[in-house]
């Protein structure tokens, strides 16, 4: 049983020393630095690929939900990256 614990101690360590020392926050959630690295990399493949890149500061976040749910399908982003996307837009500081 003591091993256990120890292992579990230890495992959470090793998470919490894995995680990025800067998250950010969008909305109500925090998040990863990795994370938004990744919706940024999916908004500039997919959304890159047929045309220039809006600048995500120049809508509010309210207005990228529109510009989302119009242009993610187009994407072929599944709900994740969609998602993941949309936090990276939004947390780009105007």
């Amino acid at each position: 049983m003591k091993k256990l614990v120890v292992a579990a101690i230890l495992g959470t360590g090793f998470l919490i020393s894995c995680t990025p020392k800067t998250p950010a926050v969008v909305g109500t959630k925090t998040i990863t630095a990795e994370y938004l690295a990744q919706g940024k990399t999916i908004f500039d493949n997919s959304c890159g690929k047929c045309h220039d890149l809006p600048n995500p500061t120049a809508h509010s976040a309210q207005n990228w939900v529109g510009i989302m749910n119009s242009m993610a399908p187009k994407a072929k982003l599944n709900d994740e990256q969609h998602q993941m996307v949309y936090d990276y837009i939004v947390s780009v500081k105007k």
